[in-house]
């Protein structure tokens, strides 16, 4: 019998883009090494808080 598939755990923390200078809702996950990059350039995420804005 088959098993559904895993749901991806939430994101808890506003990522953000430096580089596209924007918000991101849909993150990649590098397979080698689990970092969180921007699915439009590739670069990796920062969480909005820890950035002191807003």
């Amino acid at each position: 019998m088959l098993e559904p598939p895993a749901e991806r755990p939430a994101v808890l923390d506003t990522l953000y883009c430096p580089k596209c200078a924007r918000e991101v809702t849909d993150p990649l996950t590098c397979g080698d090494c689990s970092a969180v990059i921007c699915r439009v350039c590739g670069t990796p995420l920062e969480a909005a808080a820890d950035l002191g804005m807003g």
